[in-house]
């Protein structure tokens, strides 16, 4: 995969049509949200710190070097970076490995587009070794592509991990429609000029334009996602 990073593309009068489908995966796709502060909150419990319930906030759907280096200023713990990193991606893979929970009409929508032949990529902040273990369950077939967060020059909130994605599918973001569960991911998504889709998970998220707001993925289909483009 190439970490070059192109300009985000303008949108044409004649070119409206939907080109490709991209998505983010903890929260959107799988149930994993909760888990990632349920490990957070072990692995600190264990350096002899209780997590504040407001910070979950804070740290749902950043980057983990983000979200870790908050949590370490917080609460002061004694550890590194590297090595908190390391802890969390243990703890993580150790209940996806238990269980993987999917999201209400995720299964449906991914079969619904592969059925259609919609270039559809997945675009996550986790790390590599997580999106494998995920995609494992989730179904590797529906992707034509995967993008880490630790694969590109900046992840999510910045644009280039979505950039990176149009890119590689040939598209324009302009005319790719962007599924994320976060502020952090739509705020991304935005920034790469995308339309969006934001299904909150944690925390609202408000309307705005260029963003549609819904409370499941199953209200969300091949029909609605063309729809948007032309918002």
């Amino acid at each position: 995969m190439t970490s070059t990073v192109p300009a985000p593309a303008t949108r044409t009068a004649e070119g409206s049509a939907l080109q490709a489908v991209l998505l983010d995966m903890d929260g959107t796709l799988v149930d994993t949200e909760g888990f990632w502060w349920d490990v957070e909150v072990e692995v600190f419990a264990g350096l002899g710190h209780t997590l504040d319930d407001s910070w979950r906030h804070v740290v749902v759907g950043g980057p983990m070097t983000r979200s870790a280096g908050f949590l370490i200023e917080a609460t002061g713990a004694d550890i590194a970076l590297p090595e908190l990193t390391v802890l969390l991606n243990q703890g993580f893979e150790d209940r996806i490995d238990r269980a993987l929970p999917l999201m209400p009409g995720a299964t449906r929508l991914l079969a619904e587009l592969a059925a259609h032949d919609i270039p559809t990529a997945l675009v996550s902040a986790s790390h590599r070794r997580i999106i494998d273990r995920v995609l494992a369950s989730l179904g590797p077939q529906y992707f034509a592509l995967t993008v880490a967060g630790d694969e590109v020059p900046r992840t999510k909130p910045h644009p280039d991990p979505y950039l990176v994605a149009a890119a590689g599918l040939g598209a324009d973001p302009a005319r790719c429609a962007v599924v994320e569960d976060t502020a952090t991911g739509v705020a991304a998504a935005e920034a790469a000029g995308c339309q969006v889709v934001a299904v909150p998970s944690v925390a609202p998220i408000a309307p705005a334009p260029r963003r549609t707001v819904v409370t499941s993925l199953e209200e969300v289909d091949l029909t609605f996602l063309r729809g948007l483009m032309t918002l």
